[in-house]
């Protein structure tokens, strides 16, 4: 028997009521032991997260997959969990400090971490309680934490072989230095900022004696950095450029320091920008690194002149005057910093040369700089200028690393979704660089590298083992750095698994199926993954990665809290539902395009949701309830028949289409089913004649619809499946996915669609011409063939009260006004005398289709206009794109509906 539904559909009373019920279950993972394995492991959040709305996107399709598969009848596996987040973590619990004047310093090492943990478990599961009110089916029965102890061994382990093996060492190399954070911090976690800045250019004098070959005795360099002068080693120019192929391994002797530097020849220097010689700092540009090692210069003798929070210290050749040492890199707090001074004194030596500006009057002015507007690098977390620092760390090797994954996305061991990601991975991954693991921090899994008194390390799995190769009595210390938590997650498909340790869930589950990712992290996080999975087992971690866009504002812009756009998903669920912004999510999601939020479309899934649920009322009100059966019943109708092949075809559709990870195309198969052919359709087609026969078929093609729409709106899915009937230890969540067991019957489907296409065409007819929908009309069709004559025959009374069409002639149709329809091959001539006032129908669609015509060709123009398309705002392009397709389109209907009045 089935349970009567409410009048309203209330989803947030059915969302909490059925994750509940879910979880307490054990029904995200059902036992079944000798079932095919299907794996996917989400990408642990931050544990200090919160729910933004690219989570959403992204376990929305996991969500999809997994529940898909179970429906398969797999042992289905989402592996669930959170990343120790090193330096969010950290920043969270030391503001906590801060708020009780308090500091991180004021601990010992252990101390703190012990506070770490204790916030941890306190506060560190809001975004696991966020993904729940998404509908996320994870197994939170084996949630997941990157510092666990059994994940934290399989880190070190990975380490330390990687060390034995060649492929981590350590290294004085240029990092991207937080100087508040003092940390080094990984590309992902840098920001680029448009900043509005100068462009100082400086006099660099020739050693004595030597001249540029237009008689100049210095070079004239540019900067936007100019307190790094202070470490200048060398200047380059490229070595084409005739202006000083003279002075190539000649010297400049620099303002301030003093110091004697080379002039180099590298193709880093451009001829066309400026006076085409480059200052080049080592220690405090990554270009500039380049070009210094290229020119001779080791890291180890490259000039450091800042300390770890950016203020200025003495260079290893000592030729910072006394009065920079101490001075922060910039102006803070209304104190002139060391940028300020080196200008100062360069302007105060004559080696400052002034920019030339005109003012709106036309009138020229001399400037110490020229304004610029500056792409400058901040840190994420830190908020503060990024500075290239040359420091001590330790690196992965992963050009070795990288070879076996590139070649696997050649020979498609391992596929990439969309396929146009691959040229960007092997542009990365070809020209990959060395990865820094290191972090200046306590909180993370500590580096297992131990120093003795002259600093040689020694890298062992624990301290007595390190002690063993050192041998008794060497004094050792540990390393204080922590590893990069992408070093960590990258260990995620095979850690979580117990990974290290061939445990059952590691045989039967890695490699996983399948993984899905924001394209923003192919490279610190995927392609990290694809590394170290088969460095550590000798496989892939999974076959295929499917890589999905951003979520963006509904005016395309993307969202950042600066700009104050950015959409919260738990508010989009309390207002429409989480089934709504699921669907939503999908429909939307074509093979890595970004998205553009639009709430209307996530009204309209929320209205496909109750449509449904009316849809269920109404058979549960015509004694329609659960069917008894995975087959599809016998049926005699051709509407069932038809309905039944229906099924199928949709089936097959869904199938094919999340086979080949298209979630819009799947998403857009099972909502067109539902609401075209099902609501709109089928349930109108048997209204007046529901016998047993169409109860069965009707309540069968609802669970079906139950089963086929459940990955992608879990909640009323389920609600209505256990509403239907009687269904003992048999939810919706781990029933079976359709299997008709039957073939499509091309009479019935014949049959049904030609009604459906003469309704439709009598419908819009109508519509067209202004005409009542209620109103019953006369019909003629001449030439019938052998389907109408069947159909109409068959079908009288559905067409009467669907098409609203009788009496129907098989026979020429009278002289005068009338409009015509078409049902496939079948033309029908509606007379409409009496009906309408012709002539005024004609006039008001004249009048329309001028109108319509005028404004069409209007936005044509203004959209052809270049300087429109580029100069406008975008939503303003945006809606002159929108209105011409409007009015275009309705061009189109305005003509058919004269056409039709012939």
């Amino acid at each position: 028997m089935s349970t009567e539904l409410p009048k309203t559909f209330d989803p947030a009373e059915i969302e909490a009521r059925w994750y509940t019920h879910w979880e307490n279950e054990g029904l995200f993972r059902p036992e079944r032991p000798d079932a095919e394995p299907y794996t996917i492991v989400n990408p642990p959040p931050n544990v200090t997260g919160s729910l933004h709305i690219g989570h959403a996107l992204d376990n929305t399709l996991q969500d999809i997959m997994i529940r898909y598969e179970r429906l398969r009848g797999k042992d289905a596996l989402w592996v669930v969990g959170t990343d120790h987040a090193g330096i969010a973590t950290q920043m969270v619990v030391e503001r906590q400090l801060e708020a009780k004047q308090d500091k991180r310093t004021n601990y010992s090492r252990e101390d703190f971490v012990a506070k770490v943990w204790e916030w941890k478990e306190e506060s560190g599961g809001t975004i696991t309680r966020q993904l729940r009110r998404l509908g996320c089916s994870m197994d939170w029965s084996r949630e997941q934490f990157t510092m666990d102890e059994h994940f934290s061994n399989a880190v070190l382990k990975t380490f330390v072989d990687l060390y034995n093996d060649g492929l981590i060492y350590r290294d004085k190399r240029l990092v991207n230095w937080d100087p508040k954070l003092k940390t080094a911090i990984s590309d992902l976690e840098v920001e680029t900022q448009d900043v509005k800045g100068s462009f100082w250019h400086f006099r660099y004098p020739l050693e004595d004696g030597v001249t540029l070959a237009d008689g100049r005795d210095y070079i004239e360099v540019a900067t936007t950095r100019p307190e790094t002068m202070l470490a200048d080693m060398a200047v380059a120019v490229h070595p084409d450029d005739e202006r000083y192929k003279s002075v190539v391994g000649k010297h400049v002797v620099l303002p301030i320091t003093g110091r004697r530097v080379p002039i180099v020849a590298d193709e880093h220097a451009d001829p066309e920008l400026g006076s085409g010689a480059v200052k080049i700092t080592p220690g405090h540009d990554f270009n500039d690194f380049e070009v210094g090692k290229r020119a001779g210069f080791k890291p180890a003798e490259m000039l450091n002149m800042l300390d770890a929070e950016a203020n200025v210290c003495q260079t290893a050749d000592g030729l910072v005057p006394e009065e920079f040492l101490g001075l922060h890199r910039f102006k803070r707090d209304g104190v002139d910093g060391a940028r300020e001074l080196v200008v100062q004194r360069l302007k105060e030596s004559g080696h400052l040369i002034p920019h030339i500006a005109k003012t709106k009057k036309g009138e020229e002015q001399e400037l110490d700089a020229e304004p610029r507007t500056i792409a400058t690098p901040f840190g994420d977390r830190g908020g503060v200028v990024i500075e290239p620092w040359l420091t001590d760390q330790w690196y992965v090797d992963a050009e070795t690393l990288a070879k076996k994954p590139i070649e696997a996305v050649k020979n498609g061991d391992v596929e990439i979704v969309p396929k146009a990601w691959e040229k960007t991975f092997f542009n990365w991954m070809e020209n990959i660089q060395p990865w820094c693991v290191s972090r200046q921090l306590w909180w993370g899994h500590r580096i297992p590298a131990w120093y003795d008194g002259d600093g040689k390390a020694y890298v062992a799995l624990s301290e007595a083992e390190a002690q063993a190769q050192a041998g008794e009595g060497v004094a050792l210390t540990r390393d204080d750095d922590v590893l990069d938590t992408w070093f960590s997650s990258a260990l995620w498909p095979s850690a979580t698994l117990g990974w290290p340790e061939q445990t059952d869930l590691v045989a039967k589950h890695y490699p996983n199926d399948l993984l899905i990712s924001g394209f923003d992290i192919l490279f610190f996080w995927d392609a990290r993954m694809l590394m170290m999975g088969q460095y550590n087992t000798g496989k892939y971690p999974w076959p295929k990665l499917y890589l999905h866009g951003l979520v963006r504002a509904a005016d395309g812009a993307k969202m950042s809290k600066s700009k104050g756009n950015v959409v919260d998903p738990l508010g989009l669920i309390d207002q429409y539902g989480a089934d709504a912004l699921r669907f939503f999510m999908a429909a939307m999601e074509s093979q890595g395009r970004d998205i553009k939020m639009d709430d209307k479309r996530i009204e309209g899934y929320r209205n496909f949701a109750t449509k449904l649920w009316n849809a269920t009322r109404f058979c549960q009100s015509n004694g329609i309830g659960a069917s008894t059966s995975i087959a599809a019943p016998a049926a005699s109708h051709a509407v069932n028949r038809w309905i039944i092949g229906e099924v199928i075809e949709t089936k097959q559709a869904l199938d094919a289409a999340l086979a080949e990870l298209r979630f819009d195309a799947a998403a857009n198969t099972i909502y067109h089913f539902v609401w075209d052919r099902f609501c709109d359709w089928y349930l109108e087609l048997i209204k007046g004649q529901i016998d047993e026969e169409t109860k069965a078929v009707a309540g069968w093609t609802l669970d079906q619809i139950f089963v086929m729409l459940h990955p992608f709106m879990p909640f009323i899915t389920e609600e209505l499946w256990s509403k239907q009937g009687e269904r003992a230890n048999h939810p919706l969540i781990t029933a079976s996915w359709v299997d008709p067991q039957a073939e499509v019957d091309p009479a019935a489907k014949a049959e049904i669609d030609w009604l459906i296409a003469l309704t439709g065409a009598v419908r819009t007819a109508k519509n067209e011409l202004g005409i009542a929908p209620g109103a019953k009309l006369e019909a003629f069709c001449p030439a019938p063939g052998e389907l109408a004559k069947s159909v109409v025959e068959a079908n009288a009374a559905a067409i009467e009260r669907l098409a609203r069409l009788t009496p129907i002639h098989f026979a020429e149709a009278p002289d005068g006004a009338a409009m015509q329809v078409a049902a496939g091959e079948d033309a029908f001539v509606i007379p409409l005398e009496g009906i309408i006032d012709i002539a005024a129908e004609k006039a008001r669609l004249e009048k329309a289709l001028e109108a319509s015509a005028k404004e069409a060709k209007s936005l044509e123009g203004r959209l052809s206009n270049a300087n429109f398309v580029e100069r406008a705002k975008p939503e303003a392009v945006e809606k002159a794109r929108a209105d011409h397709a409007h009015h275009t389109a309705e061009v189109a209907r305005l003509e058919a509906a004269l056409a039709r009045l012939g």
